[in-house]
């Protein structure tokens, strides 16, 4: 099969042909049609996340059809259409694990990381990490639910009921999240970067309520902040837009240092946290949300042979939305 291979010595992928993998018991191999290209895959080839996979297919955005069961496996069926996330297993039986709480499983595998991801023709998945899609999504289209849509959604679901939210970083995970949150009647205030005309418009354009200049003030004070930008100096002015008792959520994996700030803006009650990978269950009712809350998913496709090259258009931030391979054909 072809596949982009990081070999953990250099960021450019290499173009590669690989046996089709087998899956084991409780697996299922996956016919990939598109995988997005997600900011975690840049920290991986970056160097910024430690101790990949070696040899690694990256790819955790993964949409497909199920080609073949592995031994046992239940609730699958060949030819149906599937998206795989980043997280791809959990021991189960850890302390999170057995409080509901998956995501920060001790011993987790990650698709794109830790195990072989979707910039490839075939992936193997654990069946029960998968997820069912909804309608109405064609492949491209649904790939960036798959991550960006959820680690949004698990943002979101961090500032509570917060009304008045700053969104900070507008692109893949930010205009789907916007969505979401206009459709529950809350208002969005996006910051891009400077300059950053593209991304204002399209956040216009989601439903924000005000875009501007991640250093600009926002015309009312906020009740929590949405950091998707990993720049760690974005918290302070964050916390500076949130009222009393207001929540900044830092929804990467990875950020560059926070720098030092004056501790009054952290005073009144103000809270930073931030978001670690997803559950299961935040999986499903992301999809139960997209099929019943049609999302504007504004994708750029690339064919998989230019996998560096979508790549570099996000770590240049030129990108628009989400990029997407389109692994058949591409």
């Amino acid at each position: 099969m072809r596949a982009m291979v990081f070999d953990g010595t250099s960021p450019v992928l290499r173009p590669a042909r690989l046996a089709v993998p087998t899956p084991g018991p409780g697996q299922v191999r996956i016919a990939v049609s598109a995988c997005g290209v997600c900011r975690t895959d840049l920290h991986v080839v970056d160097g910024d996340l430690p101790r990949p996979k070696p040899a690694l297919v990256p790819g955790h955005e993964i949409v497909g059809v199920v080609d073949t069961l592995g031994a046992g496996v239940t609730g699958l069926a060949p030819g149906e259409r599937v998206g795989v996330p980043w997280l791809g297993h959990t021991c189960g039986h850890c302390a999170y694990c057995l409080s509901q709480r998956e995501n920060l499983c001790d011993n987790p595998l990650f698709h794109g990381y830790t195990l072989d991801g979707g910039y490839a023709e075939y992936v193997v998945a654990d069946s029960q990490y998968c997820f069912r899609l909804p309608d109405g999504y064609d492949d491209e289209h649904a790939a960036p639910l798959l991550c960006a849509g959820l680690i949004g959604y698990r943002t979101l679901r961090m500032a509570g009921d917060a009304q008045r939210l700053g969104i900070y970083g507008f692109g893949a995970a930010a205009h789907l999240v916007t969505q979401i949150a206009v459709a529950q009647g809350r208002q969005v205030y996006a910051f891009t970067r400077p300059g950053d005309t593209a991304a204002g418009q399209l956040a216009m354009a989601v439903g924000a309520t005000w875009a501007g200049a991640s250093d600009e003030a926002p015309p009312v004070t906020l009740d929590a902040a949405l950091l998707f930008a990993p720049v760690g100096a974005l918290v302070p002015l964050a916390l500076g837009a949130v009222a009393k008792g207001g929540t900044v959520v830092c929804g990467g994996i990875h950020m560059s240092d926070i720098p030092r700030f004056p501790y009054r803006l952290l005073w009144e009650e103000r809270r930073i946290v931030s978001v670690a990978n997803l559950t299961r269950e935040d999986g499903q009712a992301l999809m139960r949300i997209a099929a019943t809350t049609p999302l504007h998913v504004h994708t750029t496709p690339y064919p998989l042979a230019e996998a560096n090259t979508a790549l570099g258009d996000l770590r240049d931030g030129t990108l628009t939305g989400a990029a997407v391979l389109r692994v058949r054909g591409g």
